[in-house]
């Protein structure tokens, strides 16, 4: 963007920092346990993150007309009141990933303590009565459910116009179904140990695809009342992108260092993620390689050593699931950015979000 464009990313972190400055005080009149999980959510919301979601919503009012200098009085949103709903975006990742590390049992998010492990450490340090693992996770969970509820405060007292309110609502019931039940999905799968392809492509689709990419366009397009044919290019857009998204995602769970993902080196498969990848994996395995196949089924989900890793990335490669994944993205990208150039979303927009797919899709963290 231009310096003379407002930056969504800050806009959307002063929209935070100004709701987590009013509902402090409203915590620390309720008792101290509340003022750890609001500063814990706090910390988690501002230490780090992309704000992808954010940005994706507020190019998407950007490239269907919206105005950042709009002042209100014509019956337009504000980009203060885009920001707001951006900064809901937020809360509500925030929320996820909470409940997604408890889910999966991640010790760290973003280079640091998960939400649970930083609880259980309070928990010790205080010597507190009872199990210090299992107070994390009960207040991670709370904590989750605080960001998930304040997501909700903030779309509803965001500032939008009426008519703009309106729109929005039903896209984002649909974004916060559509996460939980892939969520759903996901662990549903691991814990069956399905190995067909097509659940994890499901579960790319709403747990990730739909809240990431292209729900978040579809809110932006929604706020600036965007016709039909453009919410359609958007969401074409947005779940192509978004499943590309996670696919690099899934490679990097597998072949991605701490340094590079600020969680364990093999952790997808460490954690049984059951994933496209490893789904593919298996299926090829099966065919060229019946032993390598044997010996994935064998490790996936278990305290592996790092000879054994190496060993199942070796595998994985060998076998051409990495290339497939590789080839996937590629060809997802490239028809994500066709119905982008043939959208009618404004110039600046499509040049944005060309950067921010290309970047999503070819990311090394």
């Amino acid at each position: 963007m231009t310096s003379t464009r407002t930056s969504p990313v800050q806009a959307v972190e002063d929209a935070l920092r100004r709701f987590f400055a009013d509902r402090r005080d409203e915590a620390a009149a309720i008792g101290p346990a509340c003022v750890d999980a609001v500063t814990e959510l706090e910390t988690y919301v501002l230490r780090g993150g992309k704000r992808v979601r954010p940005t994706f919503a507020w190019l998407g009012w950007l490239g269907a007309g919206g105005d950042e200098n709009a002042d209100g009085t014509a019956g337009g949103a504000t980009a203060e009141s885009v920001a707001r709903i951006g900064a809901a975006l937020e809360l509500f990742h925030a929320a996820a990933l909470i409940h997604d590390d408890v889910v999966d049992a991640a010790p760290t998010r973003r280079g640091a303590p998960a939400a649970h492990v930083m609880f259980a450490s309070l928990h010790r340090d205080a010597c507190w009565n009872g199990d210090a693992e299992l107070f994390g996770t009960g207040a991670a969970i709370l904590t989750g459910d605080l960001a998930q509820g304040w997501a909700e405060d903030l779309v509803h007292t965001s500032g939008l116009p009426t008519p703009a309110l309106a729109r929005v609502v039903p896209v984002w019931s649909a974004l916060r179904t559509e996460v939980l039940c892939g969520q759903l999905l996901d662990v549903t799968a691991e814990a069956a140990g399905q190995e067909d392809i097509d659940t994890p492509q499901r579960v790319n689709q709403y747990k990730t695809a739909s809240y990431t990419v292209e729900r978040p366009l579809h809110i932006g397009a929604a706020i600036a009342g965007a016709d039909a044919e453009l919410i359609a290019a958007y969401r074409a857009f947005g779940s192509d992108i978004g499943i590309a998204f996670q696919l690099r995602d899934d490679l990097l769970g597998v072949f991605g260092t701490p340094e590079e993902t600020g969680k364990p080196s093999g952790g997808d498969l460490i954690q049984g993620k059951r994933t496209v990848l490893f789904a593919a994996a298996l299926k090829y395995a099966d065919q060229r390689d019946p032993d390598a196949a044997k010996f994935l089924r064998t490790k996936i989900g278990t305290p592996i050593t790092d000879d054994e890793l190496t060993a199942m990335r070796a595998v994985i490669t060998d076998v051409g699931a990495v290339d497939h994944i590789e080839r996937d993205i590629t060809r997802r990208t490239e028809r994500a950015l066709a119905a982008l150039r043939s959208s009618s979303a404004t110039d600046h927009a499509k040049d944005e979000l060309t950067a921010m797919a290309i970047s999503a899709t070819q990311r090394t963290s």
